[in-house]
């Protein structure tokens, strides 16, 4: 049985919600419960259209595309060379996302983008930005998903990958 990418994302969106509004969950899983993704300075944000042509341009570098969301997510739909650094709303993934940044330059162009709810619930992009701005990284922009990422960039037909 093959489950769409927009129910996994509801599905997932509500377990999360609830289990993420217990006291004990929101200290287990927000390192910073004050860094959400409304928290982002909008200048440090970029539209969907913005990261498609960029990726899709020739003879220009492209950004260093990562995802900070569910695993689940990441293998079910990515953008295409996204590499998976970890949910942002936990100490593992703030871990593994250290580790993948570790040999990069502090100028290096990085995207950063959840996907897994709404904008202003979204647990992972504003702890990963900030930890990638206190690391020292100074090019770094977190791709604005209003809904999630299967209505702000599958269902508009912009390209994915799955693993």
């Amino acid at each position: 049985m093959r489950i769409s990418f927009r129910l996994l994302c509801s599905t997932l969106a509500v377990v999360a919600g609830g289990f993420l509004a217990s006291p004990a969950a929101s200290a287990q899983f927000a390192p910073n419960a004050n860094l959400s993704a409304t928290t982002i300075p909008s200048a440090s944000l970029m539209q969907t259209a913005e990261l498609r042509a960029l990726l899709q341009s020739p003879g220009k570098h492209p950004p260093l595309v990562l995802q900070v969301g569910s695993r689940i997510f990441y293998a079910e739909a990515h953008i295409p060379g996204a590499q998976y650094a970890g949910p942002g709303s936990q100490p593992s993934g703030l871990a593994l996302l250290e580790k993948t940044v570790a040999p990069l330059p502090k100028d290096k162009a990085i995207v950063l983008y959840c996907g897994c709810c709404p904008w202003n619930h979204c647990p992972n992009v504003g702890p990963a930005f900030q930890r990638l701005r206190d690391l020292g990284f100074t090019n770094v922009k977190v791709l604005y998903l209003a809904n999630n990422f299967g209505d702000d960039w599958v269902a508009k037909g912009y390209p994915t990958e799955k693993k």
